[in-house]
């Protein structure tokens, strides 16, 4: 252990050992002036712990400090990500038209759509006026799942570039399926898939509320946590 948490821990320990060395000397003819001394010197090392422990406090770990106008190498890493992410979410939920679902599934569908594709078009924006590339998504290559390429293809031409890595993002063999899948099985199938792609954004989100820079990335990062947190309990209750 090193740092100031492991000076402390020394120190306690001095001094708990000293506490027991005077215990023990007592009363067995201890040389004159030796049992104030040890006093003394337990004394001052505990006088010392309130400092180090306040040191300690406020070294282990820089606040996070958020900004209005500047943003950090997290915040284009977020945004960056975070819109292919969603893009794929958004192409889960193109794959629901003209499938027979539960009431509650088909508005969970919308929902989805209705809170990630405004957030799509503000991590979009950011990137532009931070001079930054906006990335590719499935959704282009698919034309927003009415194109000549399926869901699945699309997937496919993107795999090897960094947008297949992040967590929760669907494989094409897994869009496949999805695509694949009989009325009977799609809904189950697509709730569990939504679940894991919700997990992985909620894991994205986390990291970048926890170390991001531009406040509105931030508080997006907090929202999607909040947000998605709260459809992934809906979707287990769906699921049964």
């Amino acid at each position: 252990m090193t740092g100031v948490t492991g000076v402390v821990l020394r120190v306690c320990g001095v001094a708990l050992v000293g506490m027991g060395a005077v215990v023990h000397r007592v009363g067995t003819g201890t040389p004159p002036g030796y049992i104030p001394h040890m006093l003394d010197r337990i004394a001052t090392m505990l006088v010392l712990l309130p400092a180090l422990a306040l040191a300690g406090c406020g070294s282990d770990e820089a606040d996070q400090v958020l900004s209005d106008t500047e943003h950090s190498q997290q915040d284009v890493a977020f945004a960056t990500d975070m819109v292919q992410h969603h893009a794929q979410a958004l192409s889960m939920v193109d794959l629901t038209r003209g499938r027979p679902l539960d009431p509650e599934v088909a508005a969970l569908a919308e929902e989805v759509r209705d809170a990630q594709a405004p957030e799509i078009e503000l991590m979009t924006d950011w990137l532009v006026d931070w001079d930054e590339d906006v990335p590719a998504t499935m959704r282009d290559h698919s034309n927003a799942g009415h194109g000549d390429h399926s869901a699945a293809d699309a997937m496919e031409g993107m795999e090897g570039t960094g947008g297949s890595d992040m967590p929760g993002m669907l494989t094409a063999e897994q869009l496949r399926g999805l695509e694949e899948a009989g009325d009977a099985e799609f809904e189950d199938l697509w709730l569990e898939l939504m679940i894991a792609h919700h997990e992985g954004a909620v894991a994205m989100a986390e990291e970048q509320a926890a170390e991001g820079t531009y406040r509105p990335a931030v508080e997006l990062a907090e929202d999607v946590v909040a947000g998605q947190t709260a459809e992934i309990e809906r979707m287990r209750a769906l699921l049964g």
